[in-house]
């Protein structure tokens, strides 16, 4: 293992660039080449290799989203387009890849390896959606963006007495919803896989006026409904002003959290001593406070839903 290449694939996350510092200087301490791929498999099909230094990777690891660029290749889905990429690392003499992102970056690393090219994943993405790791690089910072903002608007729904139906991002796995929930007291969290009944949630919030409380806050996965739609069932159903915020992009962003920077930084060391070792079609990921790896086709068999017992805990704290 003389040569090896990093790349950033599907969603950014915070952290990445904590991640790829770690897979370079881990390379370089180990007398190795390496190089980074600009622009995830879309740009490892147009060939946009940069030869990694020391210095490369400097100043990033305070820094969100990706230094290497991401982007969403689905030509690479395709079997001819598979191969053709396994050429072209054998042509750079590139013998192992690290590919850092989600389960779709995760599925063409599988490719790769079953071509013959050993990978490596490193699972970044917000969702926290990746089956065999309790976290991913950049959760960790989404919750604390989403925590930061529901915190502000709970002033404004204060003042006005209003009912708030916050949607963050979750399309099939509600980690982020269930965890800020949680951190901030949420009436309710709505996540995909938690049977909802929109009644039981209007009965709740009675209840809460009832006793004296003014204002309230839900919690919606956007994989589990409108945030919209839920916001006009509720002020229709009970009357009470509500309104409705989308939180979108603004989670993806921002410098990563303390805990996202080390674990970036150990899932990217972890990453170049798989390769060292030999080992090929892994995934990385942490258990109990361990640092663990698993196959590929492990981490792809489903998705993680940790979250499903925390919005249950939500529920029962918020009576």
């Amino acid at each position: 293992m003389k040569r090896i290449a990093v790349l950033t694939s599907g969603g950014d996350a915070p952290g990445m660039n904590a991640a790829v510092r770690a897979v370079v200087r881990t390379a370089i301490y180990n007398n190795m080449e390496v190089f980074g791929i600009r622009y995830g498999y879309a740009g490892l099909l147009k060939e946009d290799f940069i030869k990694m230094e020391l210095g490369s990777v400097g100043d990033l690891i305070h820094r969100g989203g990706t230094f290497l660029y991401t982007a969403r290749c689905m030509e690479f889905y395709e079997e001819e387009t598979q191969k053709r990429a396994a050429e072209i690392l054998r042509k750079h003499e590139i013998d192992g890849l690290v590919v850092i992102g989600g389960d779709g970056s995760y599925r063409g690393a599988m490719k790769l390896t079953n071509l013959g090219v050993p990978c490596i994943g490193i699972p970044a993405t917000i969702d926290n959606d990746i089956f065999g790791t309790e976290f991913t690089i950049g959760f960790d910072t989404a919750i604390n963006t989403v925590l930061d903002a529901v915190d502000k608007i709970r002033d404004t729904a204060s003042s006005h007495e209003r009912t708030y139906v916050i949607e963050v991002m979750g399309r099939d796995c509600g980690d982020i919803a269930a965890w800020a929930g949680v951190a901030t007291g949420a009436e309710t969290v709505i996540v995909p896989n938690v049977p909802y009944d929109i009644n039981d949630t209007v009965k709740k919030l009675q209840r809460g006026r009832a006793r004296g409380k003014q204002y309230s806050i839900i919690l919606v996965a956007e994989g589990a409904g409108s945030a919209t739609d839920i916001g006009k069932q509720i002020e229709e159903l009970t009357g009470f002003d509500t309104r409705v915020t989308i939180l979108g992009h603004v989670q993806r962003g921002g410098s990563p959290t303390a805990k996202d920077r080390v674990l970036a930084s150990e899932f990217g060391s972890y990453a170049v001593q798989l390769l060292l070792a030999g080992k090929k079609g892994r995934a990385i990921g942490i258990e109990q406070n361990r640092i663990i790896d698993y196959a590929f086709e492990e981490a792809l068999k489903k998705t993680n839903q940790q979250g499903d017992k925390l919005s249950i805990l939500c529920d029962q704290l918020s009576i």
